[in-house]
């Protein structure tokens, strides 16, 4: 088997502001860094109403529709904005990652990286916010139990920030396990330690400047045993790279090898417990070169791992 690389020219037409740092040209950094990879690329398709409605109220769905301009932008708050071509490929990234789901569970990839924009991870319940609309890694693990039959789903979050929307989707179902490490303080001001959920949320605060040494040291303290005692059917990652140390909007100051190192670890925990599947989603990641340095790690772990 290999590994499944999910992604969608549709993802092009959500075009923001000029100078936003959620930009067009990140999916062609990611894209762009794995393009002579042997992967099975796939073409996402269109995230299905019933699938959204396992995280999100209908009026969740019904506000965003209504809110996507005919032209120019619509802003939903001082970071998140639409244009005409941005409810399509919110769609496309829901339906990118239930496609995931399904390649890995049926066999049919031994893992897989959803590449798709806009994010996910911090888009609550009832609130788009912070470049995201839908809870895309939520949904997945949401569609994972109800539709594969799964009885514990791990989500990894490494971005920078912390995956508000994700723990806010998830942090009352006890069968998904939510882990997150992020940069604090930083936006958007939530994951302390002592939220826990319903004892199924772990959130690992750390400050700037935190560095390879340090993060790689508290994964292994408390992140892994966390997941290698929760043992997961299936692990998904919110792979975000902004905590590289060429990146503008944190000062996390990881490597492009500590992306890798992670991978493995994540990686190695799944060939344990749920025989390698992993569903990986691009989140945040903001310095272009950067960007592609660090996917392209983490894929070619995913890659090899897959073999």
């Amino acid at each position: 088997m290999t590994t499944a690389l999910i992604t969608h020219p549709d993802c092009y037409d959500h075009v923001t502001p000029p100078g936003h740092p959620e930009q067009v040209a990140r999916l062609d950094a990611v894209l762009g860094a794995v393009a002579d990879m042997d992967l099975l690329r796939v073409k996402a398709p269109l995230g299905a109403e019933d699938d959204i409605l396992r995280c999100h109220p209908q009026g969740h769905i019904n506000n965003i529709r209504a809110a996507a301009p005919d032209e120019g932008w619509r802003s939903l708050d001082a970071d998140t904005h639409m244009s005409p071509g941005t409810l399509g490929a919110a769609f496309r990234g829901v339906g990118g990652i239930v496609r995931a789901v399904d390649l890995v569970m049926g066999g049919e990839a031994g893992n897989a990286f959803v590449a798709m924009r806009p994010p996910g991870h911090h888009a609550e319940r009832e609130t788009a916010m912070g470049f995201c609309f839908f809870g895309n890694v939520a949904i997945a693990a949401k569609y994972a139990l109800d539709h594969h039959g799964l009885d514990r789903v791990a989500i990894v979050d490494f971005d920078v920030h912390h995956g508000n929307g994700t723990q806010d989707l998830v942090e009352e179902d006890a069968r998904i396990l939510f882990c997150s490490t992020h940069q604090s303080p930083l936006y958007p001001g939530t994951g302390a330690a002592h939220e826990t959920g319903v004892g199924n949320v772990l959130n690992v605060p750390l400050p700037g400047g935190t560095g390879s040494k340090a993060f790689r040291d508290v994964m292994e303290r408390v992140v892994l045993p966390r997941v290698d005692a929760f043992s997961p059917q299936l692990l998904l990652i919110s792979a975000g790279f902004d905590a590289h140390e060429a990146d503008p909007l944190a000062g996390m100051n990881l490597t492009t090898d500590d992306f890798g190192w992670v991978t493995e670890r994540l990686c190695e925990l799944a060939d344990e417990h749920c025989k390698g599947r992993v569903v990986s989603s691009l989140e945040g990641g903001y310095d272009l070169a950067a960007l592609g340095e660090a996917a392209a790690a983490h894929v070619t772990v995913l890659k090899e791992r897959a073999t």
